[in-house]
């Protein structure tokens, strides 16, 4: 049985610390557009320790969220057909974002939300072009995938400390879980294929960087959320990173 009690009128927790309520409201950006389609190249298998993090994962309220599974290819290839699909859409198309999740990432349940935050501003008052979460190669000598600071010139792409619970930018980034504006693919200046390898004399050899490489030297800006810690998950030993 429950102690007596009064029952008076109550606006609700919510309402009482309104002001503090729509700050929060504005730094997510969330009453914009936020349709994301989520791109995952795949060799067909997902391990369910990774499935069970993606169940998890939360997509903004009543905002068109999609998943694309890109099976039996590269996985640059994979990643270009995958956009070049999006962008001939004529829905997806207008969506304003373009998320990449590989088999092997197990991102936080509001990671996505965070991304969303984080890359329009919402967080450190910059809009980057693309933003991912902090992820690390993998085993004991793992490295962060933020790669190169912007400030540090010649251009490189050094792996850089990760700095606490905020938004850091860099060169180039992983895209086990990065968030892209779909509007930096429909850029004249950049020719496709949008992602391949390209060995250079100390430069990026992957795919992800490779591409980096070539926006940034467009004027595009992209950074490492600190806040959306991302599990690397290693089958062969059940680790994950």
């Amino acid at each position: 049985m429950t102690a007596p009690q009064i029952i008076v009128p109550d606006v609700g927790l919510l309402n009482r610390t309104l002001e503090a309520q729509r700050a929060r409201l504005e730094r997510g950006k969330l009453y914009r557009n936020a349709a994301t389609v989520c791109l995952i190249p795949t060799r067909g298998m997902i391990h369910a320790r990774v499935i069970q993090s993606w169940f998890a994962l939360m997509a903004p309220m009543n905002h068109p969220f999609l998943r694309l599974f890109l099976t039996g290819m590269e996985v640059g290839a994979a990643y270009t057909q995958g956009v070049d699909f999006v962008l001939a859409h004529p829905d997806l198309s207008t969506w304003p974002y373009l998320l990449t999740l590989e088999e092997d990432n197990m991102p936080p349940p509001d990671g996505l939300l965070k991304l969303i935050e984080a890359i329009d501003g919402g967080v450190d008052g910059t809009k980057y072009d693309a933003v991912g979460g902090l992820y690390w190669t993998k085993g004991e000598g793992g490295q962060a995938m933020i790669y190169g600071d912007p400030l540090d010139l010649p251009l490189n792409f050094r792996p850089q400390p990760p700095k606490l619970e905020t938004i850091q930018p860099a060169n180039g980034l992983g895209m086990g879980f990065t968030l892209f504006r779909l509007s930096m693919f429909k850029d004249k200046q950049l020719d496709r294929p949008w992602f391949q390898p390209a060995q250079g004399l100390g430069g990026p050899d992957t795919q992800d960087l490779h591409f980096f490489e070539r926006v940034g030297r467009l004027g595009y800006k992209f950074a490492c959320d600190t806040r959306c810690r991302v599990g690397h998950f290693d089958a062969s030993t059940d680790t994950v990173w």
